[in-house]
């Protein structure tokens, strides 16, 4: 297991292939931006950082990975991209499949989401012997995104699920929890620093 987990860390801190991620990931966000389109169009201005989550999240990826090839950490921007990627990558799917059994069906479009934000979640943890961050860019990060819950489930700009709508009051108590559950995920992360930067060092 040790050796396999080398080799495809070999694959996944190659340069090469933090280029190709990077593309993928600036296309990525690029879409999400788009899709958000609609509701960006009757958001008010003050809320516009809050409202497009995913795409953010890859964005703040994408900007980790740039510090990667220039042989450097934007740790800020490493524990935004590591709770936010995991924390709305499960969450998209969790509504998509939310969706599906109140509709008994999923378009394409849906299962592409699902893939695609399931990809995000595993890239943050895939890449964890990467990350540098600390304690105290995990609580500033942790502010952020305990914040952004409070300006989507009480301000009202959560992402648009028509067909769910009528959860809202469990889907944002769901989202705290899961919140909270990324924010514990990258306190550990940042306790075992040590340890990652061994697998790192000796892939």
């Amino acid at each position: 297991m040790r050796e396999l987990w080398m080799r495809l860390w070999y694959v996944l801190s190659h340069r090469t292939f933090l280029w190709l991620l990077l593309i993928v990931n600036a296309a990525g966000t690029v879409y999400g931006y788009i899709w958000y389109g609609a509701q960006l169009s009757r958001t008010e201005p003050i809320f516009y950082i809050f409202v497009p989550d995913s795409p953010t999240a890859s964005l703040f990826f994408c900007i980790a990975i740039i510090g990667w090839l220039r042989g450097t950490n934007y740790r800020f921007i490493e524990v935004l991209a590591f709770i936010t990627l995991i924390k709305y990558g499960l969450w998209a799917d969790v509504m998509n499949m939310l969706t599906w059994y109140e509709r008994g069906t999923l378009s394409a479009q849906g299962w592409m989401l699902v893939a695609s934000h399931f990809a995000m979640a595993l890239q943050a943890v895939l890449y964890i012997p990467k990350y540098n961050f600390g304690f105290i860019a995990v609580i500033a990060a942790a502010i952020w995104t305990l914040h952004n819950d409070v300006i989507d489930y009480v301000f009202g700009q959560m992402p648009s699920y028509p067909s769910i709508a009528q959860y809202a009051n469990e889907i944002g108590y769901f989202t705290f929890w899961l919140s909270i559950s990324c924010i514990v995920f990258a306190l550990y992360v940042s306790k075992q620093r040590g340890l990652f930067a061994h697998m790192r060092e000796n892939r």
